[in-house]
């Protein structure tokens, strides 16, 4: 499913006019395309969020072994 780019309104794939406002609709190659520029930045987005989490676990652990080197 797409949405129109003018409206919003949900398309069907391959639709070339959107029903609710006439607007016409990219061409199936620039959706494709698109679509797959999307994935990567998703791809992108993920790979970014699992690097924080390490980090930030890597941060707690330091923090634990500073914390137990101080009791002793």
């Amino acid at each position: 499913m797409a949405f129109c780019v003018q409206c919003g309104q949900m398309q069907n794939d391959g639709t070339r006019f959107c029903r609710f406002c006439g607007g016409q609709q990219p061409d199936s190659q620039l959706i494709a395309r698109l679509r797959m520029e999307a994935e990567s930045i998703r791809y992108q987005v993920q790979q970014l969020q699992a690097q924080q989490m390490q980090a930030q676990q890597m941060q707690r652990m330091n923090y634990n072994q500073q914390q137990n080197q101080q009791r002793w």
